[in-house]
C-alpha cells in the first residue's frame, strides 16, 4: 500500500460537500469546551461591539470538524469500523493556519492533497495530508494546514495493543 500512495503524491485525496455552521451548533461547541464567549454566543453582544456584527465560529470547531471533513471528501476510505483490523489515528499538525473568521450560518468545506506518506513502522503509515476549508463566497480560506494520519494496519494493531497493555509498576 506504501508505494501505491507513494505514486499518488500531489494528488487530491477528495473534497468534502458544504456544511452550514449554525448558531446552535456554535453555542454547544462552547458549552461542551467551557468556553462561552459572547463574540461566539450573543447575537445581540456582536450587534454591538464585534468586528463582524454577527458571532463567529470557534477557530477549535473548525479543526474539530476536519474528522468529517476527510470522512466525506474520502468516502470514508480513512474511517476504522468494526469489521475491519484497520484504523486512523490523529497524529496531529505540522502546520496549522485559521485564516478567516467562520460567520454563524456559513457553509464550509474541505478539500485534501496527499502530500507525504512514510512508513514509521511495519503496520504504520503516516500520511500527510494538505487541508484547504473553504467559506462559501468568501475568497481567502477558514483554515489552511499540514494533517498528519497515523494509519494502521496489520502488525501496527498489535503493536498499538501492546502499548495499551503495558503497565508501569
Amino acid at each position: 500500500m506504501h508505494k501505491i500512495l507513494e505514486k499518488k503524491i500531489g494528488d487530491s485525496m477528495g473534497e468534502s460537500e458544504w456544511l452550514q455552521v449554525t448558531q446552535e451548533e456554535i453555542t454547544k461547541f462552547g458549552v461542551v469546551t467551557k468556553d462561552v464567549e459572547p463574540l461566539h454566543t450573543d447575537v445581540d453582544w456582536c450587534k454591538k461591539n464585534s468586528p463582524y456584527k454577527v458571532p463567529i465560529a470557534y477557530g477549535f470547531q473548525t479543526i474539530s470538524l476536519l474528522t468529517w471533513f476527510m470522512h466525506d471528501a474520502s468516502g470514508a476510505m480513512f474511517s476504522g469500523d468494526e469489521n475491519s483490523e484497520n484504523f486512523p489515528l490523529n497524529y496531529g499538525f505540522n502546520k496549522l493556519r485559521l485564516i478567516t473568521p467562520v460567520r454563524v450560518n456559513s457553509f464550509l468545506r474541505a478539500k485534501f492533497t496527499l502530500a507525504h506518506i512514510e512508513e514509521k513502522r511495519p503496520g504504520e503509515l503516516l500520511i500527510t495530508a494538505n487541508v484547504v476549508v473553504e467559506i462559501k463566497g468568501q475568497e481567502r480560506p477558514a483554515l489552511v494546514g499540514e494533517w498528519l494520519l497515523l494509519w494502521v494496519t496489520g502488525v501496527g494493531t498489535q503493536q498499538v495493543a501492546r502499548s495499551l497493555n503495558t503497565k508501569k509498576q
